[in-house]
């Protein structure tokens, strides 16, 4: 029996997750831990393999699309995936706001959404936990009115219609074409070839980076699977699987093109839960998280890493739940996470996304900060003077309101 272009899709996406989870769970991939590293000890290494990844993922779509193989306008609508990188409208304070929101959740929470299916993988429950409260959160902005009433009421009317003046899409690359005159395709190939290269120019010259198998597998594995779910999900075989779902009286959700998210796939998760287990309510989203878990878990088994973890104290399971939902909320509200927005969202070169991967970095410094500060200082140190103190450090706020020495 031949398969659907729907469950061709969906296979070829869970093998590539398969793949991604059991590299990363080999590699220690982890956006919080590079952000971290840079911050506590100045080392470089494992936030350059992130965004090593991310110039792969950069150069790969800007030559897949210049080459015709892929249609990455299928990600401008709601009506084929979710988050829109490429609308029009950008609405700034959700990138900034949300990311920063995602960013402080994701250090409370021990890693992005990645990451903690990775750990869930790899015999972590309270990812179990941090799990749950990344899809309640982001239910919550999706499937109900919350996220329209605490946020976007507000947030829409600040927003920038590029429509308006003539652009269709929020990429730079159009951006950039617009304003010098030049064509659209013309100005996407050009900012991604500079982007891309000067990122990938600044990473291999760390030597923290070229130095560490790990860190180079990390950002490798990462870069080409999201690269080549665009091309799955947005090449001739997603194409197809779009085609054939348009004729459906009830089409599945988030159809088209997509690639590696893990924050909307947990709303869709506990959707999928609450009606029911109704199979078209299966997301793309969902299988490719089951597929990285799996992988995490197989890597973990075959190199007998796997364990149970669980918390600390009473606190530890507070801060994790806490981030959970932070995640949830913040991830949905940016429109993605660490690696959505991050790494995927980039590389459509997405206006939203680079300020959503600023904010989510902004917003993982400042808890890392903060946390240094109470644990150093411990009862000395109420959270107002660990906080001023961080956005000093930060330099976001001048040297005159430092509250404790620095450390």
């Amino acid at each position: 029996m031949e398969l659907t272009f729907a469950a061709k899709v969906m296979w070829a996406s869970f093998a590539i997750a398969l793949v991604m989870g059991a590299l990363v769970h080999r590699s220690g991939f982890c956006t919080m831990g590079g952000v971290s590293d840079l911050i506590n000890m100045g080392d470089k290494g494992r936030l350059a393999s992130w965004l090593l990844a991310v110039a792969i993922a950069i150069l790969g779509v800007t030559a897949m699309q210049a080459g015709g193989v892929i249609d990455m306008s299928l990600t401008t609508s709601n009506d084929t995936s979710q988050p829109p990188y490429r609308v029009p409208m950008f609405v700034w304070p959700r990138y900034i706001i949300g990311g920063l929101l995602f960013g402080i959740g994701m250090t409370l929470g021990s890693g992005c959404g990645n990451k903690t299916v990775v750990r869930l993988g790899g015999g972590n429950l309270k990812s179990v936990f941090v799990l749950s409260m990344i899809g309640f959160g982001a239910y919550l902005m999706m499937f109900t009115n919350f996220g329209h009433y605490v946020f976007l009421q507000w947030m829409n009317p600040l927003g920038i219609n590029f429509a308006e003046y003539g652009v269709s899409s929020q990429d730079v690359g159009s951006l950039a074409a617009a304003a010098v005159g030049a064509e659209q395709a013309s100005g996407q190939l050009v900012m991604g070839l500079v982007i891309g290269t000067a990122l990938l120019v600044f990473c291999l010259r760390q030597p923290t980076l070229r130095g560490n198998f790990d860190n180079l597998l990390g950002a490798i594995s990462v870069g080409v699977c999201v690269t080549v779910l665009w091309y799955v999900t947005a090449g001739p075989l997603g194409q197809e699987w779009l085609a054939e779902v348009e004729w459906l009286e009830v089409r599945p959700l988030a159809v088209g093109a997509q690639s590696m998210t893990f924050v909307s796939p947990s709303a869709q998760a506990a959707n999928f839960v609450a009606g029911g287990f109704e199979t078209t309510l299966i997301t793309l989203g969902m299988v490719i998280v089951l597929g990285v878990m799996l992988g995490s878990l197989l890597n973990a088994v075959i190199s007998r890493t796997f364990r149970i973890e669980w918390f600390v104290d009473a606190r530890d399971f507070v801060y994790h739940i806490i981030g959970g939902l932070m995640m949830g909320v913040g991830g949905v509200l940016s429109m993605g996470c660490s690696i959505g927005q991050g790494i995927t969202g980039s590389s459509t070169l997405a206006l939203g996304s680079f300020l959503a991967l600023v904010s989510i970095m902004l917003g993982c410094a400042l808890a890392l900060k903060v946390q240094y500060y109470k644990l150093v200082y411990e009862d000395e140190a109420n959270f107002a003077a660990a906080l001023l103190t961080s956005l000093v450090d930060l330099r976001l706020l001048p040297k005159g309101m430092r509250r404790l020495e620095a450390v």
